[in-house]
């Protein structure tokens, strides 16, 4: 199989490393980078051994598949020239900045034939995997999602910014809509949104707790999930899943319940998300989070930041 052709648009601190994946795999062949600033464009592409471009236009005549990883109000000018261009896209979340532009790029993606993939990363990492795996019926879910504040991501509030993957997360494991949601936020060091809360109600009965927050003191990204019978806890950042089970089995330490602590080995969820994207590009195949899941993820974020308005009035 000939590696597909690909381009990363925009290589500011995420988009680096998109450059950096596809110099890296055999399956690619990184045509070129672009920015707007032609000196970081140039030194990027220095870096990964391609050629830089300050206009992405010159760039997807080239290219078959493309990574977008510019600021989030130009997602959907950006990626819809990309789809017109007969390439397929890698989109950093969220997909667009409302619905309405979501589902006409999903639109545009299904017309043209092309893949349209959302950059959904914790998807990727080996402890959901794993957690997916045990997944039965989820009754309760809590999440913890802490960041220290950094300037680069504020062109978007905490719920858009860093909630928006549990989101995700918590729509891919949970069947059924959402019949409720309550939320609340406050914010601290910019204009928009730096901490919040939501309370989801699903109509299958599962609740699910979400915080976010990027103005911490530390960082951590834990996910805990309840079901009948068993309780998982994921941390992202460590790698292991804590598993506890209740057993028809006597003795041990806790009779009738067996604790497993699993870790998994240092892995590259950008890695595998690129090469997830290019298989999918070279199979003609759905990706693993979907245009539809990127813009499933995204109205839930915007309903969630208008229950928040709601609570203030």
């Amino acid at each position: 199989m000939q590696p597909i052709r690909a381009g990363v648009i925009g290589v500011g601190y995420l988009g680096r490393f998109h450059a950096e994946k596809y110099a890296a795999l055999k399956t690619a062949e990184l045509v070129g980078v672009v920015d707007l600033d032609p000196k970081r464009a140039a030194q990027i592409a220095q870096v990964c051994g391609t050629q830089a471009f300050q206009d992405y236009r010159q760039l997807l005549p080239q290219v078959q598949a493309v990574s977008v990883a510019v600021f989030t109000s130009e997602h959907y000018a950006l990626v819809r020239d990309c789809l017109l261009h007969g390439c397929d896209v890698l989109v950093e979340k969220p997909l667009a900045t409302t619905v309405a532009e979501a589902e006409e790029l999903v639109h545009l993606a299904r017309q043209q034939g092309r893949i349209l993939q959302v950059g959904h990363l914790e998807r990727f990492n080996p402890a959901l995997e794993e957690l997916v795996r045990r997944l039965t019926q989820p009754q309760f879910i809590e999440t913890h999602r802490l960041a220290f504040f950094k300037e680069r991501a504020t062109d978007v509030d905490v719920v858009l910014d860093l909630m928006i993957h549990d989101l995700d997360l918590t729509l891919s494991l949970v069947p059924g809509a959402i019949r409720e949601i309550r939320a609340a936020g406050i914010s601290v060091l910019t204009d928009t949104i730096d901490l919040a809360n939501a309370r989801l109600e699903f109509d299958t009965g599962c609740i699910a707790n979400l915080t976010a927050s990027r103005v911490s003191f530390k960082s951590m990204r834990k996910f805990r999930l309840f079901q009948p019978r068993t309780y998982l806890s994921l941390d992202f950042e460590k790698r292991e899943l804590t598993c506890v089970e209740k057993t028809d089995q006597a003795g041990g330490v806790y009779p009738g319940i067996n604790l497993e602590n699993l870790s998994f080995p240092p892995a590259d969820p950008l890695l595998k998300e690129i090469s997830a994207f290019l298989e999918a590009v070279a199979r003609r195949q759905e990706p693993v989070v979907s245009g539809e899941a990127g813009k499933a993820a995204l109205a839930l974020a915007l309903d969630i930041n208008a229950a928040m308005r709601k609570a203030k009035v």
